[in-house]
C-alpha cells in the first residue's frame, strides 16, 4: 500500500519544545522546537518513505468547542513566549520541503486530520492508501482503522511507535471506536474535560467492555449498582457534553488534492541554506542522503 503521512503540526512543535533542552544559535535565537520538528520530519522521510505528505496546523482563535464549553482547555498555560517566534521558523522548514498545509479557522488540526482520514476511508479510489498520522496526541487514536494508524515519536525522535487497534486495546483496554466514550467517562486533563467525576480509567474501560458505548451504559444504568451507579447518574450531563467535545469533526470543508501532497525532489540548496541559518549542521548530511528517496 502507498503511504500518506500527515503531521500533527503543533503537537510535534510542543513535543520538540518540551523534549529538548534550550538550543540557541550563535546569534542567540532559540531553536529547540524547530530542531525537534525537523528531526522528526527527516526521520519520517528516511524510515517511512511516504508517497504523500502533508501537515495540519492549528490557527489562533476560538473553535466551536470553546463556544460549547467555556472551560475547554482552560487550564492549559499560555504558549511560552520563547516558543512563539519558533513557529514561523518551523513553517519555513515546511515550505522548504514543499509540504502542503491544512488549516482552517474555527477548527482544530485534529478535526482537519479526522476529515482527511474519513475522506481516505470512504473514497474507493484511495482504498490502496495507508494513512499514518504522526502525533503525540492520543485524541487521534479514535481514527484508527485497518487503513489508518497513529505513529508517535519516541524519545530522541529517531524511533516511532505505531498504534493500531490491537496496540490500543493492549494499552487502554478499549477499541478505537470507543475512545470518545472512554474520554467522556474518565475525562481528559489535557483538554479540561471532567468526564464523570469519580470514574477512572479502569472503571471506564470495564464499563465499555461490558456495555460497548456510552449509550449502552446509560441504557443499562439500572443493572449497574453501588457507587459507580450513583456517579454515572450524577455525571450523565457532563459525560454527554464531554463526548460531544471529544468527538472529532469529520466533515470540515476542505479539498484534498492528493497529487499536491505527493513527495517530490526538494531544492537541496534552499534547504541547506535554511539549515545553515538555523545552525543545524548535523542535519545537513542527513537531508542530503534523503534526496534519492524522493519521487519526481
Amino acid at each position: 500500500m502507498k503511504k500518506f503521512v500527515i503531521l500533527d503540526g503543533h503537537a510535534l512543535i510542543y513535543r520538540g519544545y518540551y523534549a529538548l533542552p534550550p538550543l540557541h544559535t550563535q546569534k542567540g535565537e532559540l531553536v529547540n522546537a524547530v530542531y525537534g520538528f525537523t528531526t522528526i520530519l527527516l526521520t519520517i522521510l528516511e524510515k517511512m518513505r511516504p508517497d504523500f505528505l502533508a501537515v495540519a496546523f492549528d490557527l489562533k482563535g476560538p473553535t466551536f468547542r470553546d463556544e460549547l464549553y467555556a472551560d475547554y482547555k482552560a487550564q492549559r498555560p499560555e504558549t511560552p513566549d520563547d516558543l512563539i517566534p519558533q513557529v514561523p521558523r518551523i513553517r519555513q522548514v515546511v515550505e522548504a520541503f514543499k509540504i502542503p498545509v491544512f488549516e482552517k479557522e474555527g477548527f482544530e488540526a485534529d478535526d482537519l486530520i479526522a476529515t482527511l482520514a474519513t475522506h481516505v476511508g470512504h473514497d474507493e479510489a484511495l482504498a490502496n492508501l495507508e494513512l499514518l498520522i504522526v502525533t503525540g496526541d492520543m485524541d487521534l487514536t479514535q481514527l484508527i482503522t485497518d487503513q489508518v494508524k497513529i505513529v508517535a515519536p519516541l524519545s530522541g525522535f529517531n524511533d516511532m511507535k505505531t498504534y493500531d487497534s490491537q496496540v490500543l486495546m493492549d494499552k487502554y483496554g478499549i477499541w478505537p471506536h470507543q475512545m470518545v466514550d472512554y474520554k467522556a467517562l474518565k475525562g481528559d486533563v489535557s483538554d479540561n474535560l471532567p468526564g464523570v467525576p469519580g470514574i477512572g480509567e479502569k472503571t471506564a474501560a470495564k464499563l465499555l467492555f461490558q456495555y460497548e458505548s456510552l449509550d449502552g451504559i446509560y441504557a443499562h444504568i439500572d443493572k449497574i449498582t453501588g457507587a459507580v451507579h450513583d456517579k454515572l447518574v450524577a455525571g450523565k450531563e457532563s459525560a454527554y457534553r464531554c463526548q460531544k467535545l471529544a468527538q472529532l469533526v469529520k466533515d470540515v470543508p476542505l479539498i484534498l488534492d492528493l497529487e499536491a501532497c505527493k513527495t517530490h525532489v526538494v531544492d537541496a540548496a534552499q534547504v541547506k541554506l535554511l539549515f545553515e541559518d538555523l545552525e543545524f549542521k548535523r542535519l545537513i548530511p542527513k537531508n542530503n542522503g534523503l534526496q534519492n528517496h524522493r519521487q519526481t
